[in-house]
């Protein structure tokens, strides 16, 4: 027969799977890993000090909890599955058991924080940081913009919504898919217990989830209620979830309409033909530039795709209009400043273009932010939305 300590090894041990590494023990989630490993090496003694450090830190850390409650079991002798605490509910001892794995692979994974993610092809000069949220690593990434470039400086530990990704109408607990912007910050003093520490609305729906129907609202970045130090991978109704500690660390990189967020279910990293996609992009962007300084209406229209759209008009209204317009100027400059550039996530000919635009000519001037959708089509760059930003 097994001993107790033996089993609890074995079932631990299960959660590691083919990966192994020393952790970097600089943060709580690398101190609960060293306590998991020191059951999975049979090392009870270590773990149980390891975990009630870890609990004096955060009381209500409640995957902490069950690991030292197993930890005590198996010394009594009790023990004998992931989470043995009588009439524990099977529901929540497996969330626990699915946020285990996950912080597991978040330490253990050797990512290089070098590689550029694919979709940061850009960053304008006023956007100081950049985020990407990684469904499926439950992992929010946080970049530095230096020259332009994301620098990797830390990730996070988040929850996403219960059903997962893609979300489409309102109330169906998914999170969307999508570059999206930081919009607000809402105090802790006006929210309720619920969100934690604090709360920062996203720009969700956007131009394209809009284009595509998708509904709903409130897709919020946000903290955890007072009585609980972190959520299971997918517990939310649809926001990405932070725990306190990690929300207030977050704050600085924040900034309320420039700091962008990206959504995907997978993170990708750049390879030579991304860096060839984005200068071949930029190069339309300025061809699209000159052609409308020129007054050669046609020449700028064929930067549009057939099924272009604003909010308002399709390609037919917009030629139209842009006909007429650009008929009664006799000359127009055009200057534009602090571009950014994202490629989509799930749409990989897609990027989301933002800048600001110094409009003038010969009767009318004015100056605003804009964002464009260029899609490929036909190996060429078009934009198939434009509106303000």
């Amino acid at each position: 027969m097994f001993k107790p300590t033996l089993i609890l090894s074995l079932l631990y041990g299960a959660l590691f799977g083919a990966a192994y590494a020393e952790p970097d023990l600089r943060n709580t989630e690398a101190q609960l890993v060293k306590s998991l490993q020191a059951i999975n090496n049979n090392r009870l003694d270590i773990a149980l000090n390891e975990v009630d450090s870890l609990l004096r830190a955060n009381p209500n850390f409640k995957l902490a909890q069950l690991v030292k409650g197993d930890v005590l079991m198996a010394h009594a002798g009790v023990i004998n599955n992931f989470g043995s605490a009588a009439k524990a509910p099977q529901d929540k001892i497996e969330d626990l058991r699915d946020e285990a794995r996950v912080r597991l692979q978040r330490v253990l994974s050797q990512s290089d924080a070098r590689l550029k993610p694919r979709f940061l092809w850009q960053m304008d000069a006023q956007q100081k940081y950049a985020l990407v949220v990684d469904t499926s690593r439950s992992t929010m990434f946080v970049y530095e913009n230096v020259g332009g470039e994301p620098r990797y400086v830390t990730d996070f530990y988040v929850t996403i919504g219960k059903l997962g990704t893609e979300k489409f109408s309102s109330g169906d607990q998914r999170t969307p898919i999508g570059v999206y912007f930081v919009k607000a910050k809402l105090p802790k003093k006006q929210l309720a217990d619920m969100y934690g520490n604090g709360a920062y609305p996203l720009s969700y729906p956007n131009e394209w989830d809009r284009r595509n129907k998708r509904a709903g609202s409130g897709i919020w970045l946000h903290g955890t209620p007072s009585d609980t130090y972190s959520r299971p991978p997918r517990a939310s109704n649809g926001c990405v979830v932070l725990a306190n500690d990690d929300l207030d660390k977050l704050a600085p990189y924040l900034q309320i309409d420039l700091t962008p967020v990206i959504i995907t279910n997978q993170m990708d990293w750049e390879t030579e033909n991304d860096q060839n996609e984005h200068a071949n992009l930029q190069q339309e962007v300025e061809q699209w530039r000159k052609d409308w300084e020129s007054l050669d209406t046609t020449a700028y229209l064929q930067h549009y795709a057939p099924d272009f759209s604003t909010e308002s008009m399709d390609y037919r209204a917009w030629s139209q209009q842009k006909q007429q317009v650009n008929s009664a100027k006799t000359w127009i400059k055009l200057g534009l400043s602090n571009v950014s550039m994202f490629t989509y996530p799930g749409q990989p000919n897609m990027a989301v273009v933002d800048f600001e635009q110094d409009y003038s000519s010969s009767n009318l001037s004015n100056r605003m932010k804009k964002r464009q959708y260029w899609i490929k089509q036909d190996n060429r760059w078009k934009i198939i939305y434009e509106g303000a930003s």
